[in-house]
C-alpha cells in the first residue's frame, strides 16, 4: 500500500470504514487504521499534515517471533495476521511492533460492543491482540481494502509490488513513496509519499 500525504485530507473516512468493516471497537478509540493530525513549525510558518497508519505487514516482522503461542503469523502472500483462536493477549507482538500498530482487544471490548450493537461480535473473542489485516478476506475475492475503497481523495493506493506494472509498484520502483523507519530491516510493505 502505498499513502500518498500531498493527497490526504484527514477525513477519516478510512478509519470509519475499516471499524464497520472489521466490527472493531470503534466506541472506546481502538483503531486498525487511523490519522495522525500532526502541526509543524512555529508561527507564522506553521503546516498541517495527516499520517495515515495501519500494521506494515513487514517481510520480516518483528512481532511473529516473540509470540509464545504463534498466533502472530505471516501467510505466504504477505499477510501478517493473528489467530484469535490461539491469542492469548500478552501483548509481547505489541511490545516487539517498532510502528506501534497493534492493540489489545479485552473483554471490557465485549461488554462495550454489547451495550453498542445489543449482541458479540464472534470474530472477535477476548482477550486478543487485534491488528490490520490489509482487509485480507476482501482481498482474496479480488476487492481493495475497506479503507482503500472509502477514501475521497485517493490518499490510498492498493497493489501487488511484484507486478512492474501496477501503481504502487510503479511508485515504490520510482523512489517517490519510502517505507517508514527502513533502519529496522522490516522491510514494510506500506510506503509514503510525504
Amino acid at each position: 500500500m502505498v499513502m500518498d500525504l500531498r493527497t490526504c485530507v484527514g477525513c477519516q473516512a478510512c478509519t470509519a470504514a475499516c471499524s464497520i468493516e472489521n466490527q472493531t471497537p470503534f466506541w472506546s478509540d481502538k483503531f486498525r487504521t487511523r490519522v495522525l493530525d500532526k502541526e509543524v513549525g512555529h508561527y507564522p510558518e506553521v503546516g498541517r499534515y495527516f499520517v495515515p497508519t495501519i500494521c506494515m505487514h513487514c517481510e520480516e516482522p518483528p512481532c511473529v517471533e516473540p509470540c509464545p503461542t504463534n498466533a502472530t503469523y505471516k501467510t505466504e502472500d504477505g499477510f501478517v495476521l493473528v489467530d484469535y483462536d490461539r491469542c492469548m493477549g500478552c501483548k509481547a507482538c505489541m511490545a516487539a511492533c517498532p510502528y506501534q500498530a497493534r492493540y489489545i482487544y479485552d473483554r471490557k471490548d465485549v461488554e462495550e460492543a454489547r451495550q453498542v450493537f445489543g449482541r458479540d461480535f464472534a470474530q472477535h473473542p477476548a482477550p486478543h491482540v487485534d491488528k490490520c489485516t490489509f482487509c485480507e478476506d476482501r482481498v482474496g475475492r479480488g476487492m481493495e481494502p475497506a479503507c482503500v475503497t472509502t477514501c475521497p481523495s485517493r490518499a490510498r493506493i492498493f497493489g501487488d509490488l511484484d507486478d512492474p506494472d501496477s501503481e504502487v509498484s510503479k511508485l515504490v520502483a520510482s523512489g517517490l513513496a519510502k517505507p517508514l523507519r527502513p533502519e529496522l530491516g522490516t522491510r514494510p510493505k506500506v510506503f509514503y509519499i510525504w
